[in-house]
């Protein structure tokens, strides 16, 4: 499949059409879903009308925008008009809101097309899909944007959004080969998104570049990404950290850690160890905390009036949420404040941070969707992150590293990881 930022060329300059585009992408469908079970609802002819609709705007010199023709796949816990929105739950199983999400809206004011709804886990959080790993069909994709992650990977679309309560655009990313960006907390609305965590639910997108990740984001939010396929003027200052969750990262892991910081080293970045301060360190015990407490508010009248419905362990995590109380959540929530102040001050004069993107190689089954222990510190200091494909792990699954700055600082997080990606796989 062509880069996004190609195919979005081509169709500028009348080379390719949105309905050849488009042919190409239900081909590819047609090859691999069966295995992949990448959607939740998909269907051809609603998008074989998008892009008729699209290349007659193109005749008449209408392009609608920057993601003009290019194919997106939609996570299952956003709304969508033209398709059901079931989140992963078989108590909203046929749903039909009357719009679209707010990022979904954008993306299609930008010219996008909506292939399908992707497959997510139940309400982004627990209970797995069907969904495989492109890599291996006996591995997880990892959740909970299970299927964005897979179809992006394996050419479904060009660009899938997730959605990041704890690791879910980043972990399965990295799982699925993928690029993963979770941009800075609330720079894309949620409005019309199944959230589960106010607190934490973060929307970004997958991609199989950095260069369609950049591109995707400007067009969806209207800011300047720029162009992170250009290399910057100089090298980065560059902070090595493991975390508080060390012990949890594979063999594979740390190996790689040690051989992209080398590669980093070589192309003229300077390393520094980075040790997390102690406020930040406390997210460990503040994040399921927040996570589930918040979630168990927002499902509360699925809990109440359908818990039939819902998988014991999501039944067992929201009664643990709920449990907590309000000053508990308070305190949590305190510990999120603390924990952003301390970070900004630790990373003054780093340009970024070199962490995993997970503990190791995607997990065997699709039963679990695998461990957020690298992901989730991120998400509650509200950064962007990054992870980029670089290596294969033992079993030729792929691994990632990941890349995080400062709050506000995106643009920079993906430069810096396409420059990473390029110091590491050359």
């Amino acid at each position: 499949m062509l880069p996004a930022t190609e195919a979005a060329r081509r169709l500028r300059d009348g080379r390719l059409t949105a309905t050849e585009l488009a042919e190409a992408l239900l081909d590819r469908i047609a090859a691999r879903e069966p295995a992949v079970r990448a959607f939740a609802w998909q269907d051809p002819a609603s998008l074989r009308r998008a892009a008729a609709q699209a290349d007659a705007e193109a005749r008449a010199g209408r392009l609608r925008g920057p993601l003009h023709g290019l194919g997106l796949g939609v996570k299952d816990v956003l709304d969508t008009a033209e398709f059901p929105s079931q989140y992963g739950s078989p108590l909203w199983a046929g749903h039909r809101p009357r719009s679209d999400a707010a990022c979904v809206a954008l993306a299609r004011r930008a010219g996008a097309l909506v292939v399908g709804k992707t497959v997510t886990t139940e309400f982004a959080t627990r209970q797995p899909g069907a969904t495989a790993n492109p890599a291996n069909l006996g591995h997880t994709p990892g959740g909970s944007s299970s299927g964005s992650a897979a179809g992006a990977a394996d050419g479904f679309f060009h660009a899938g959004f997730g959605t990041q309560t704890a690791g879910s655009i980043v972990r399965p990313a990295a799982y699925c080969g993928a690029v993963g960006f979770k941009p800075s907390y609330g720079t894309i609305a949620r409005g019309g998104m199944k959230v589960m965590s106010e607190s934490l639910d973060t929307i970004g997108v997958i991609t199989r570049s950095v260069g369609d990740a950049a591109l995707f984001m400007a067009g969806i939010t209207g800011r300047d990404y720029g162009n992170p396929e250009v290399k910057p003027g100089r090298a980065p200052r560059l902070g090595l950290c493991l975390g508080p969750t060390a012990d949890q990262a594979a063999p594979e892991t740390l190996a790689l850690l040690e051989r992209a910081a080398a590669a980093c080293a070589k192309a003229g970045a300077t390393l520094v160890p980075l040790d997390l301060p102690a406020a930040v360190a406390a997210l460990v015990q503040a994040h399921p905390v927040v996570m589930n407490a918040e979630s168990a508010q927002s499902i509360a009248w699925e809990v109440s009036a359908a818990s039939s419905q819902l998988s014991e362990g999501l039944l067992e995590r929201m009664q643990w949420g709920a449990n907590q109380g309000p000053a508990a959540l308070d305190a949590a929530r305190q510990v999120f404040w603390n924990a952003q102040a301390a970070f900004k001050d630790s990373i003054a004069g780093l340009d970024a941070i070199l962490t995993p993107s997970a503990p190791g190689e995607a997990p065997e089954g699709l039963g679990w969707t695998g461990d957020p222990s690298f992901n989730f510190i991120w998400t509650c200091l509200w950064v962007p992150c990054v992870t980029v494909p670089v290596a294969q792990g033992p079993r030729g699954l792929p691994l990632g590293v990941q890349v995080v700055t400062g709050l506000g600082q995106d643009s920079a997080a993906l430069a810096w990881a396409e420059w990473v990606r390029q110091a590491v796989v050359g």
